[in-house]
């Protein structure tokens, strides 16, 4: 097995959504803003190269929204999904599996393009089978009215109606072994309804692919929830739940959003668990 990083491009979201009530002056310490109230967001997914499947772990916001939506999400840097996957030799026909975490654009946007002449959609991985869950894959058709605008149709619509999507077989305990796709997955819902947060055993290391339960480094303690879950006080103890363990097991945490703290891993401390450790990308893949 082969892990690469996959950076899709770096965004910015306002600090006060990203930190539901926690004041400004305690997340900026982690997480500064500029002049508009907006901090650094990566959109890092990852590529898992196993024997004859290549699997691509979330894809980004992608390219096909309006110049007016993006300018909502003030998008920075040089990254974007092809020239990744480009660097480490691959081309996105070559994925075989697109394994998405949960279906808010910011993480299944780039799974989906514009036909050739701009007359409707078509998923961006021709030769990829698409995995969501059933359950998650209900709560995003049938959004409420909170998260409307982050479950988008052209983003998901697509993948069913090309025939290329899947559900994973639910398990009963966390991070169950027993799936389709070879590792582990933890579903928690404070976010949104049975997020799927994927571990890898790699190299006598267990690495979490932590998506949106743990955005940041800045998001470690415990009170610093997104304004964006759709139930915070649940957030709570699965963040707990899962940080422990994270700590206890030595687990290596790839951060989606964290622009700047790629990799992490976490220890326990009189305050809680808390930051151990920031690798970079090259430290823990080469």
């Amino acid at each position: 097995m082969q892990l690469y990083p996959i950076e899709a491009g770096n965004f910015k979201l306002d600090g006060g959504a990203m930190f539901g009530v926690v004041p400004k002056t305690l997340w900026t310490r982690t997480n500064p803003a500029d002049e508009n109230n907006m901090i650094d967001i990566a959109a890092r997914c990852l590529l898992i190269e196993n024997s004859d499947r290549l699997t691509l772990i979330d894809t980004g916001m992608g390219n096909k929204q309006s110049e007016k939506f993006f300018g909502y999400y003030h998008r920075w840097g040089d990254y974007n999904l092809d020239d990744s996957l480009k660097k480490h030799g691959f081309h996105r026909d070559d994925i075989t599996d697109v394994f998405m975490t949960h279906l808010h654009f910011d993480h299944c946007g780039g799974g989906v393009q514009w036909n050739k002449d701009r007359t409707g959609y078509e998923p961006a991985f021709k030769n990829a089978i698409y995995w969501s869950n059933k359950d998650h894959w209900q709560w995003a058709t049938e959004p409420n009215r909170r998260e409307q605008a982050s479950f988008l149709k052209e983003n998901i619509l697509p993948m069913q109606e090309s025939g290329q999507l899947k559900f994973v077989t639910q398990p009963t305990s966390d991070f169950s072994e027993a799936n389709e796709l070879d590792f582990g997955i933890l579903y928690v819902d404070g976010h949104t309804d049975k997020q799927m947060i994927p571990h890898i055993n790699y190299k006598g290391k267990t690495l979490v692919f932590v998506a949106d339960l743990l955005p940041t480094a800045g998001h470690l303690p415990l009170p610093f929830v997104m304004g964006y879950d759709t139930r915070p006080l649940l957030t709570l103890p699965e963040k707990e739940k899962f940080l422990k363990m994270a700590a206890e097991k030595g687990y290596y945490l790839i951060l989606e959003h964290d622009a700047h703290n790629p990799i992490i891993t976490v220890k326990n401390t009189d305050k809680g668990v808390r930051l151990d450790e920031t690798l970079s990308l090259n430290e823990f893949f080469n």
